[in-house]
């Protein structure tokens, strides 16, 4: 059964809403901070699962994230691994963008499957 929805016109609509930003686009971007060796700032990350475990990823790879503010700041100069571990990889699908970027910058990358798929 459908749920219906009634409108009943003759009064303005008023308000705000603040809109984060995309999961698909931040996820890359996330990644991306390993290949800079210092400090990148992001705003409007959404504050989702998938985003939460990219930022656990980069901790565990050696990286000072903090976030506050509708702000993400990810320190990645002081990286001082290359592996992604199994608990961490196999929470999203998406975990496997991070490795490009480890390959990009250390020219190894140790990871098990990324997770959250039957395929």
């Amino acid at each position: 059964m459908m749920s219906n929805y009634i409108i009943e016109g003759g009064k303005r609509l008023e308000g705000e809403v603040t809109i984060s930003g995309s999961k698909n686009a931040s996820l890359p971007i996330i990644a991306a901070t390993i290949l800079n060796p210092g400090t990148t700032k992001l705003y409007d990350i959404p504050n989702i699962h998938d985003t939460q475990i990219t930022l656990e990823i980069l901790k565990y790879l050696g990286c000072k994230v903090k976030k506050g503010h509708g702000k993400v700041e990810i320190n990645s100069k002081k990286i001082t691994k290359t592996d992604i571990p199994e608990h961490l990889m196999n929470q999203m699908r998406s975990t496997v963008i991070l490795a490009g970027a480890i390959l990009g910058r250390f020219k190894e990358a140790t990871f098990s499957y990324p997770g959250d798929c039957d395929i």
